[in-house]
């Protein structure tokens, strides 16, 4: 398989990351997945580091990159590998129901150096965003979609989808959102939405990320028809320029992922949830000029 000294290249970061947070690396865990996806090293070399704060996520840290070729459907290998378990839930159909209805323009995958193979992007052209009145007919999408359609509509977000992520391992979807209108990042507008959404109201940390923020996303499952999260993020190559201070883990964190590119990029998220919020980072092994941000 091509691409094998860029995978060799990749598990290197991830065991010398994983070594510095103290986080128990397997090898057996992440090299079937990189052996899976070699040839995507060579064309692609964008790879993000991720981290979360919250009880959720403790003892693992998240690893993502693009795919090759693009218009591949990632999912039917993982399945044949064994890197995630057939299913006969709608997340095991969802995805490639939402490629027989939409122009993929590529695909993207999440792993734990701890869970493995988690998730699955499949993402749209910038310049052809989708509808999430589309979205809504695809009959294993989670109700919970169609049943909120109304607060799409009402914050200029139906017509703003820009990728769909289906997550195997906690079976949940992330509907991502670009060129969302301004007043969805003011502070006004921040709280409407979560008050729209049923979500404890927006801290002033949260606020203060929204000022700045690219775009946002928003987390279903089949199990509830509420919304379960609400997150957007800012991007930056200077974490010290954000206009909140960065959690002491995640700043840790951010030190520990070795890095082989001339200029550094983070993602930082805010996330709500009924629970609270919490953070994430993001930050980047090597990019690519050009390559969206999302958290």
């Amino acid at each position: 398989m091509s691409g094998t000294s860029e995978a060799d290249e990749i598990c290197s970061a991830v065991t010398e990351t994983a070594g510095r947070l103290g986080i128990a690396f397997s090898r057996d865990k992440v090299w079937p997945i990189l052996s899976a996806y070699g040839d995507a090293f060579a064309h692609a070399m964008p790879l993000a580091f991720r981290m979360a704060t919250g009880p959720q996520h403790a003892g693992d840290v998240d690893c993502r990159f693009i795919t090759h070729p693009k218009d591949r459907n990632p999912y039917p290998l993982a399945v044949s590998k064994g890197l995630t378990p057939k299913t006969s839930h709608p997340v095991g159909t969802l995805l490639s129901e939402i490629e027989e209805r939409f122009p993929i323009d590529g695909y993207g995958i999440d792993f734990g150096v701890v869970n493995g193979f988690t998730k699955v992007y499949a993402g749209f052209a910038p310049q052809d965003l989708q509808n999430a009145s589309k979205l809504v007919e695809i009959p294993a999408m989670p109700r919970s979609l169609a049943g909120n359609f109304d607060f799409f509509v009402r914050h200029g977000l139906d017509d703003k989808v820009a990728f769909v992520a289906v997550d195997y391992l906690h079976r949940t979807v992330n509907v991502y959102f670009n060129d969302v209108p301004a007043a969805c990042f003011e502070s006004d507008g921040i709280r409407r939405m979560l008050r729209d959404l049923g979500l404890p109201g927006p801290s002033d940390r949260m606020l203060g990320i929204g000022g700045q923020a690219f775009g946002l996303y928003i987390t279903l499952n089949w199990d509830s028809p509420a919304i379960e999260r609400f997150c957007f993020g800012v991007t930056t190559t200077d974490l010290s320029s954000l206009p909140v201070s960065i959690e002491p883990q995640l700043e840790k964190f951010a030190h520990c992922v070795p890095y082989g590119g001339a200029d550094r990029k983070f993602v930082y998220g805010v996330a709500a949830a009924p629970e609270g919020e919490y953070y994430k980072l993001e930050t980047h092994y090597k990019w690519n000029p050009g390559t969206v941000a999302f958290i």
